[in-house]
């Protein structure tokens, strides 16, 4: 019987770094039956050269080869739709695909029969899934990064720094939000000395924060919006007024703010507003790590662009920060795919089977139907 043939495709989109699979990874696919194509080029971004996949046992080849070849292809982010046209029926596309924002993509694949397959919809509360999720492994590196970058445009020191010339205070951190990405940013403000003070909706966040060294912002005036699965509900317009007013004096005396409330498939929630952004003090700086084209957690923000306000405030869209570091985020995220495609074979072949708890939350489309309830479609309910 063939070997299944896994095509790592290369990204498209601008200003993407990142790769679906590096070189470590063709090894381990190799051991468990799946033979690698490369797209030439597809690893460059992140510095794995086509050389490095050549090594590590994976054949190099052009994009019109890589679809005739490959029985699934692998991806970072959705492909445009038109660059998903040599996609053909039997074929299998895995990736962050963000299904929900990209309707026509699911409509296209899903009646021309291509499975898709989208990790960003992972069923995350399963134990056995951790080594698939690839939202969390992102939001580290992302967390990580955005404290790098807001360091990098304050002008100031993180650390309180006493020398000859003097002390110098160290600044004071607000993070907002204490998902994966939160409390990355909280450890690694804290390591940088700063002082830092961290908030969530969600009461039991609490000791998430504490456990890190950081002060818990405790707002009596906001409600609890904890949901289910650990995860937080969409507040009410009321509540969302009350919250935004309770932390504009909080915004206003801090000398940086990271902001990561992300909500798959929706606007992020608005947590941080002009006002609040006019009343902070010249050198500030406010990073938003949900800025995308639907939006933002921060008012005038802008996915991938920094500009500095007209009091002084450095404000920057930090949408896609998992690219800005592609080596290390590119290794995680090939862990995360590499555990969830040997979760779909089954002597040696791939085996879509929607009763499995966790093909049931990835497998978008299968066999020339939408099959998620989240992206409209109807569970097939069943092996096939």
């Amino acid at each position: 019987m063939a070997s299944l043939i896994a095509g790592v495709l290369r990204e498209r989109a601008p200003g993407e770094r990142r790769v679906a699979l590096i070189p470590e990874a063709v090894t381990r696919l190799k051991s468990a039956g799946v033979d690698v194509i490369v797209e030439s080029g597809a690893g460059a971004a992140a510095w794995f050269t086509d050389v490095d996949y050549t090594a590590a046992g994976a054949q190099v080849v052009g994009v019109e080869e890589l679809f005739q070849r490959a029985d699934v292809v692998l991806c970072v982010g959705p492909p445009e739709v038109e660059e998903a046209v040599p996609l053909r029926p039997g074929q299998t596309l895995i990736g962050l695909l963000d299904p929900i924002q990209h309707p026509a993509l699911v409509a296209e694949l899903g009646a021309r029969g291509v499975t898709m397959v989208s990790l960003d919809l992972l069923p995350r509360t399963l134990s056995r899934a951790q080594s698939m999720d690839a939202l969390t492994s992102q939001a580290n590196v992302a967390g990580y990064k955005a404290v790098l970058l807001a360091a990098d445009s304050y002008d100031r020191y993180f650390p309180m720094l006493t020398t000859a010339a003097g002390t110098s205070k160290p600044a004071a951190v607000l993070i907002l939000g204490a998902g994966v990405a939160g409390l990355q940013a909280i450890a690694t403000a804290r390591r940088l000395g700063a002082v830092v003070t961290g908030y969530d909706v969600r009461p039991q966040a609490q000791g998430e924060i504490e456990s890190l060294g950081a002060r818990y912002l405790k707002l009596d005036q906001v409600a609890s919006a904890a949901g289910e699965g650990g995860y937080a509900r969409e507040l009410t317009g009321d509540e969302s007024q009350t919250l935004l007013q309770a932390l504009e004096d909080h915004i206003a005396r801090s000398d940086v703010v990271i902001t990561t409330a992300r909500v798959p498939g929706r606007r992020p929630p608005r947590l941080v507003t002009a006002a609040a952004l006019e009343r902070m003090r010249p050198g500030s700086v406010v990073v938003d790590m949900a800025a995308s084209e639907l939006g933002g957690n921060v008012e005038l923000s802008e996915p991938d662009k920094t500009s500095v306000l007209d009091n002084g405030v450095t404000l920057i869209g930090a949408g896609n920060l998992p690219s800005v570091m592609a080596t290390a985020a590119s290794t995680a995220y090939a862990r995360n795919i590499t555990a969830l495609l040997t979760h779909l074979l089954k002597d040696g072949a791939l085996h879509i089977d929607t009763e499995d708890e966790i093909q049931a939350g990835v497998v978008v489309t299968h066999e020339g139907s939408v099959v998620h309830p989240a992206v409209g479609g109807t569970p097939a309910g069943g092996a096939k």
